[in-house]
């Protein structure tokens, strides 16, 4: 497979060379080491994540033997009933029921309210950092602000929210490819302690109803659409874990290209209206997903290759994001570029809900940053976390 090795440290440094290979080499390839169809180029990626012959689970159709898969080991199953139960890996018609509810709490409008919660946060964050003379932009910046804005949505009280980021990160571990025994034991003590804390949680939102989004749950349950207990816990995992962990992979990754790219910088400083365009292209640049993983439901058909019902598509979005015949010279950071079709946010049914909101965090911490840190400077080279899938940076060490 070539200069494709998501264990490689080399390659995850900088994985977009081998992807130029991959693209080069055609439209689907089959990647022994995963047991799945890799798919690099935008048009295609683009296509199947609309494509409903295939899913993000297969057990609303089909039994595990009779997909040709083996059912996940009974000690992890703490985890798989949370995961399973959240929007993101449901079908319709259970996909559409919980996304229609959860949608009320990010339209534009509901989103918009929170712009001046958001900007005020992000600026006494970047403020603290300032009078310290700098700090991990990680932890002091990109990590509080998406967290706390989601736990501010979810009802979750100030004094509960530090196991959140730690419960988060282990759950999320289980996303890499062939995740180890170690990172699974971690994700199923993670999914039960969250699990027991929202059991908890909802039972106070029961009695004492708030203007969150649980209790909104708990209230549209009760006037007839049907919400499971499981499925209020798993969105609320869901919302967490998409809701920061992208986000603040997109800050770090984004803040780190433009310390490489200073003549982009220099200019972005000199033009803050170029914030709206620089998030889009920065998530572009260097995609916080790497990865989208569907289930094939029936067979299709990739340039000639019949992918047979029961495989795995693995849609490679870093290198869709890089694709030659989308994006003009992808390999150029370039703020200003004005058509950025982008599929950071993936597409179609499963398109992330919380993208309105994602952006307004981007765009805030990007801006505090740029007005009350201008003289901004990276302070120690990075180390990259050990992921494939999820892309981002152990810290990202800066002085002021």
């Amino acid at each position: 497979m070539g200069a494709f090795d998501p264990w490689d440290p080399a390659f995850l440094a900088d994985p977009y060379p081998a992807y130029a290979e991959l693209r080069a080499r055609g439209r689907v390839q089959y990647f022994e080491p995963t047991n799945q169809w890799l798919v690099p180029r935008h048009a295609d990626v683009s296509a199947l994540l609309r494509d409903r012959r295939l899913g993000r689970m297969y057990q609303h159709r089909f039994t595990h033997e009779e997909f040709g898969r083996t059912a996940p080991p009974a000690e992890h199953e703490p985890f798989h009933t949370l995961n399973d139960h959240g929007m993101l890996d449901l079908e319709p018609p259970d996909h559409t029921r919980i996304r229609r509810l959860v949608s009320k709490a990010f339209t534009p409008r509901t989103v918009e309210r929170l712009k001046p919660y958001v900007t005020q946060l992000a600026g006494e964050l970047v403020d603290r950092l300032v009078d310290a003379g700098g700090g991990d932009l990680l932890a002091d910046v990109a990590e509080p602000l998406p967290v706390a804005v989601i736990a501010e949505m979810l009802g979750i009280p100030e004094a509960d929210r530090a196991p959140l980021r730690p419960w988060s990160a282990d759950i999320c571990g289980m996303y890499e490819l062939s995740p180890s025994e170690e990172t699974a034991r971690k994700a199923v003590r993670a999914s039960v302690e969250f699990t027991e804390y929202l059991r908890e949680l909802i039972a106070l939102r029961r009695k004492e109803p708030g203007d969150d989004l649980i209790s909104g749950l708990i209230a549209a349950h009760d006037e007839g659409d049907r919400l499971t207990e499981q499925e209020m816990i798993s969105t609320a995992v869901l919302l967490l874990n998409a809701g920061h962990e992208a986000t603040v992979n997109s800050t770090v990754n984004g803040w780190y290209a433009l310390f490489r790219n200073p003549g982009q910088l220099e200019a972005l400083r000199a033009d803050h209206s170029l914030v709206p365009s620089a998030v889009e292209e920065l998530m572009r640049y260097d995609t916080p997903l790497q990865l989208f993983e569907r289930w094939v439901l029936d067979e299709i058909e990739i340039d000639g290759t019949t992918i047979p019902r029961g495989a795995e598509i693995a849609m490679l979005f870093g290198s869709a994001n890089h694709d030659p015949e989308v994006f003009t010279d992808p390999g150029r950071l370039d703020l200003t570029r004005a058509e950025n079709p982008h599929i950071s946010f993936s597409a179609g049914i499963h398109y992330c809900i919380g993208a309105p909101l994602a952006r307004i965090e981007l765009a805030a911490s990007m801006t505090a940053l740029l007005e009350r840190a201008p003289t901004l400077s990276l302070a120690a080279e990075p180390q990259r976390k050990p992921n494939f899938v999820i892309r981002g940076l152990e810290g990202l060490s800066v002085s002021v």
